[in-house]
């Protein structure tokens, strides 16, 4: 079977214009803000390969409160995660997917879908302002342990015919995102992915690898030197080109960090929902 691989990830914030501007004084270039149908707005770092973060706010609170009216389980589940954590943080895990209505009915059979479909389009932006349409297929994943994560596929239907590679290029040589670190208590959490990307789901599931990053459990002594306060999804880890570049972006940006045997880390803070490690190269 062919190892699922990452898509994105989605970080709930209260403001995009904090959350743009926290990005770039940690070095990320920022792509234009995009508009969802059902009232969320975005602000997304694209990496080479195609995975990014997803910064996410609600945009149109009305027409949010009438998606979830209305069975949307993203914005459902987003109002959740802000109920119980607050406007910032770092709650969807994304697989990518090339049948997203086939996941649907896996999740169903193995008891652990996350309710209906999502099928939308939106505008792109590139960076020189070129325009086109994406269109996306959602599928759910939910595991009744976990409110404050949850994790669904994403088929791309229509992939937009823009350059994005001004907005791959980022002046904190990140490349790409190689870890997801998950709190002590998601164990649970981890099972949901591992059987959504078609493993077993061990009880005593701790980490997993997808084909293009891995998922694992932070502990005391891990050596990304982050302490986590008991929420599903803690940090994320970035690979870098040259840890002196990354550390010179963030002291232009006077963004507070300490060094580890492994590399940078960046506390969270408002506009930036986890905490950020910069990994050393090898």
């Amino acid at each position: 079977m062919t190892q699922r691989a990452l898509d994105h990830l989605v970080l709930p914030t209260a403001s995009l214009d904090a959350a743009r501007a926290r990005l770039t004084r940690l070095g990320f270039t920022v792509a234009p803000t995009g508009v969802h149908p059902f009232g969320t707005i975005n602000a997304c770092v694209y990496f080479p390969g195609g995975t990014f973060l997803e910064m996410l706010a609600v945009g149109d609170g009305s027409a949010a409160a009438s998606a979830i009216a209305h069975g949307n389980v993203f914005v459902a589940r987003d109002h959740v995660f802000r109920a119980m954590r607050g406007e910032e943080g770092f709650s969807v895990i994304v697989l990518a997917s090339d049948d997203a209505d086939a996941d649907h009915a896996a999740f169903a059979t193995a008891d652990i879908s996350g309710g209906d479909m999502l099928t939308f389009s939106r505008p792109t932006t590139d960076a020189q302002g070129n325009t086109d349409t994406a269109t996306f297929k959602l599928a759910f994943a939910a595991d009744i342990e976990t409110a404050d994560a949850f994790m669904f596929t994403c088929q791309r239907i229509n992939a937009p015919a823009i350059d994005r590679s001004s907005l791959e290029r980022h002046a904190n040589g990140v490349t790409g995102i190689s870890a997801i670190l998950a709190g002590e208590h998601a164990s649970s959490f981890i099972q949901l992915v591992e059987r959504a990307a078609g493993g077993t789901g061990h009880d005593t599931t701790h980490a997993m690898s997808l084909a293009n990053a891995e998922l694992r459990m932070v502990r005391p002594t891990d050596p990304s030197g982050i302490a986590e306060d008991g929420e599903t999804l803690a940090a994320i880890v970035f690979d870098v080109l040259d840890i002196d570049q990354t550390r010179k972006a963030l002291d232009a940006g006077h963004v507070r960090h300490h060094a580890t045997d492994t590399g940078l880390v960046v506390p969270a803070a408002a506009g930036q929902g986890a905490t950020f490690v910069f990994r050393r190269p090898n």
